[in-house]
């Protein structure tokens, strides 16, 4: 794990926001869309933001701490993970690196944690860090260096605690801030549950990859995917097996009831009970990602359309 040296511009604005009347457009400008396109909506009062931090960086420490509440991480997770994302990045999503390290943690594709696109988008970054600290014996009575060195693996393993004043004063300055699930958007990806979340970043991190009849995806050796392959290596990355075709995943359930919304992550399927022959993996308004056919690449369609043949859908997060 890269060190990206960083330089913030000491600009001296210290901003104090009061989420009400005429301060939401401040709100707005400070926690709106950006490259990381959460669209996050802050709520409550949001305050004491460091001066120097541009709308950019908060927020992508806003994507941060969203993500971490999302997986049900505890206050002291977001303060390590922005402390190492300033160390890391200067909460800046960087295209660049040392050799291949990428994103807000600078996070390496050579080293097993996701494709360059994958960890280039801020909230499958921020889940895999989450992941990671989640999977680390004892880390919340960790200080925070060790807790931050036991993910990144840095090569300057004491750099993370000179960040931990600075990282506390943002997570308060973004804490009201919440992403809204379910936008349809890769760009955007919030989820019910934590698999939900995974499989949804697994998924989105293989747009365009072809079509393949039978492809499980470049781990299994293959080019791209099949539908049902792409949905069965999105919930083996969030440590649930579904069967291999997109009919006996239907069967495999649990079923959403009809009269019961989609969620994001949900399965959608279509046919007939008796012949499945396609299937989705739902984002939220409406859309869904999916291997189509053959000469469409893995791409986000429309969940529904005038003719189709839906046959319901499953909720695998859930079983």
């Amino acid at each position: 794990m890269s060190k990206a040296a960083t330089s913030i511009t000491a600009l001296a604005v210290v901003l104090i926001l009061l989420i009400s009347g005429s301060a939401i457009a401040v709100v707005q400008a400070i926690f709106g869309s950006s490259p990381s396109g959460m669209n996050c909506t802050p709520t409550g009062t949001a305050s004491g933001a460091p001066a120097g931090y541009s709308p950019e960086q908060m927020s992508n420490a806003a994507t941060i701490v969203a993500v971490g509440k999302q997986m049900g991480i505890p206050e002291q997770g977001w303060i390590i993970a922005i402390a190492a994302a300033i160390q890391e990045s200067g909460l800046r999503n960087l295209h660049h690196g040392d050799r291949d390290s990428l994103g807000l943690f600078q996070q390496r594709p050579s080293m097993g944690w996701g494709t360059p696109e994958q960890v280039t988008t801020p909230s499958y970054a921020a889940t895999k860090f989450f992941e990671h600290l989640h999977a680390t014996p004892g880390w919340q009575h960790m200080s925070l260096t060790d807790a931050a060195q036991a993910v990144q693996g840095s090569g300057f393993p004491h750099a993370y605690a000179q960040h931990e004043p600075t990282a506390r004063t943002i997570v308060a300055a973004v804490a009201g801030a919440h992403c809204a699930p379910g936008t349809g958007s890769c760009d955007d990806i919030q989820a019910p549950t934590a698999a939900a979340v995974i499989a949804i970043n697994y998924a989105c991190g293989q747009l365009g990859l072809p079509y393949v009849w039978g492809g499980n995806g470049p781990d299994a050796g293959h080019t791209g995917f099949d539908c049902s392959g792409l949905t069965k290596a999105a919930y083996n990355a969030a440590g649930i097996t579904l069967p291999r075709t997109a009919h006996t995943q239907f069967h495999a359930g649990p079923h959403v009831p009809d009269d019961q919304p989609l969620l994001p992550g949900d399965l959608v399927f279509y046919g007939t009970p008796a012949k499945i022959h396609h299937v989705g993996l739902y984002l939220g308004n409406g859309k869904m990602i999916n291997a189509p056919t053959f000469g469409q690449p893995v791409q986000i369609d429309n969940h529904r359309h005038p003719g189709d043949d839906y046959a319901g859908a499953t909720r695998p997060a859930n079983g």
